[in-house]
């Protein structure tokens, strides 16, 4: 069995390594996936049975971009000489120097995938370039987005995805379940906060005044700790934290969420079929507040920035009366890393 290599940058939550997740679980029964991983939590790639190698993101890395540059070159190189992978896929905003020179100086060039996630704010000039180098452009579709393609500069292929999804519809678990792994009372009233790492963006002010609101209308109030997080949030007293992965298997104990509007959680929370507050980070490369708004054609959802104490009353009582309206939500039609594996794939035997 030929192996597959994944390279997944360090963002401000988890992404990345979710999606690189998502596509290696869906290639595994053909290619055998490795990650070289710029995210810290390798415990959680290797607990999905896969073996992966941590290098220090540039964004805690003290170093100057040219050495950091200079020393993933190395290090990636010598990944390219261990695991002589048939195809390399880079999840990432843009791809690093360092990447490119290693696969330039390896001696078996193999083939070169991009996961490139859409609805990014500012796009480059030199995009076409750039994706040029590439065999394969994977781009992660938004809510609603169908399967595409098109051709790309350089001779290869560029593929729009439907949603990617980590879990499959049959490994969530439904509400009795996920309360019973997570220790819930049955009959509470319970919401869950995943605001972000934290990283980027201070969350602790508009959650706490978040947490107020849903305590007030009667709910217990459990926040999200993730594992990347490079300091523990203060969380107000009574606020449950919990280390879950994914969160999307634990979603439908909550009777509410709160979180950031990040690509894995907007398509989480539609596939869970959770009613949801959407607060954007307008910090990130991406559209979160688009994202967020085209979210709420799906499942019921505000999308609130959540700044002020009127802002976050008015966000949770909407949220309220949303939820006690709504029906129940249609599955996702489809998880695009499954014809995003298939792309892989065919790349590969070709």
């Amino acid at each position: 069995m030929e192996n597959i290599l994944f390279f997944n940058i360090n963002g401000s939550g988890l992404g990345h390594m979710n999606r690189c997740l998502a596509y290696a679980r869906a290639v595994e029964p053909q290619l055998k996936p490795v990650f070289f991983s710029l995210a810290s939590a390798i415990e959680t790639i290797e607990g999905f049975g896969f073996e992966a190698e941590y290098f220090v993101s540039p964004y805690w890395s003290e170093t100057a971009s040219y050495v950091w540059n200079s020393e993933l070159a190395v290090r990636f190189g010598m990944v390219l000489e261990q695991v002589k992978p048939a195809v390399v896929v880079f999840d990432g905003t843009w791809p690093f120097e360092g990447f490119l020179s290693a696969l330039v100086s390896y001696g078996k060039r193999p083939k070169v995938v991009w996961s490139s996630r859409g609805l990014v704010r500012n796009e480059r000039a030199d995009l076409d370039v750039t994706e040029a180098l590439f065999d394969l452009i994977i781009e992660p579709g938004e809510l609603g987005a169908e399967f595409k393609t098109a051709p790309l500069a350089g001779g290869g292929t560029k593929v729009v995805v439907p949603p990617v999804c980590l879990l499959r519809d049959d490994e969530i678990l439904d509400r009795a379940a996920a309360r019973q792994a997570l220790g819930l009372s049955d009959g509470s009233r319970e919401v869950l906060f995943s605001l972000g790492a934290g990283n980027l963006k201070d969350v602790s002010g508009v959650g706490a005044g978040l947490v107020q609101e849903f305590e007030q209308a009667g709910f217990n109030v459990s926040w999200a700790v993730p594992s990347i997080a490079t300091k523990a949030p203060e969380l107000p007293a009574g606020v449950n934290p919990l280390e879950i992965y994914p969160l999307t298997k634990y979603l439908r104990a909550f009777d509410a969420f709160v979180g950031a509007a990040g690509y894995n959680t907007c398509c989480e929370v539609v596939q869970a079929g959770v009613p949801s507050l959407l607060v954007p980070n307008d910090l990130v490369v991406d559209d979160q507040r688009q994202r967020a708004l085209n979210t709420a054609k799906y499942v019921p959802c505000v999308v609130s920035s959540c700044n002020t104490d009127e802002e976050r009353k008015v966000a949770v009582q909407s949220l309220l009366s949303l939820a006690a309206a709504s029906e129940p939500v249609s599955p996702l039609a489809m998880n695009g890393a499954e014809l995003a594996a298939e792309a892989i794939f065919s790349l590969v035997q070709h």
